[in-house]
């Protein structure tokens, strides 16, 4: 089963990025995240509509 929320090192990871660009991106507006008493995470369909985002940007 797939996790619905990752961490930050987890997405990043997941991305292929380091964590102070996720945290970029976050902070841009440009990824999606939520905080759950005091923890940041990021929901799995954020990262996939991120890589969908930049997939259409890219054939554009």
């Amino acid at each position: 089963m797939t996790k619905l929320l990752l961490t930050v090192p987890e997405a990043a990871t997941a991305l292929g990025i380091s964590r102070s660009k996720l945290y970029e991106l976050i902070k841009a507006g440009n990824l999606a995240s939520l905080r759950i008493d005091g923890s940041r995470r990021v929901p799995y369909r954020a990262l996939t509509a991120y890589v969908d985002q930049l997939m259409e940007e890219a054939a554009a």
